[in-house]
């Protein structure tokens, strides 16, 4: 896949174009959007059920090396805070985590 291309996390992003695709043992591929970090990895594949805490799993460094998947479909369909709103310490107002 070449370089890292970051997605953008302010107003000027546009929704994700990037293809991945997902290579399983049994040869098996499956095809989808990707976002966050464009970059080519490999890993064991897991899955996340809980329909609460998803953003400490995302962060939780005992998944380190795999990919993670979260099963919970309204998983971020809330909408996403904006960063520009700060709280009176500087931070932003609807950081979660």
């Amino acid at each position: 896949m070449g370089g890292t291309k970051q997605t953008q996390s302010d107003d000027s992003a546009s929704r994700p174009t990037a293809l991945a695709k997902l290579f399983l043992e049994d040869g098996t591929v499956l095809v989808g959007t990707s976002f966050g970090c464009h970059k080519a990895v490999e890993g064991e594949v897991v899955f996340c059920t809980g329909m609460v805490g998803y953003p400490e799993s995302l962060t939780d460094p005992s998944y380190q090396g795999q990919i993670l998947t979260l099963t919970q479909p309204m998983i971020g369909n809330y909408g996403v805070p904006d960063r520009t709103v700060m709280d009176e310490f500087g931070l932003p107002k609807y950081f979660e985590s």
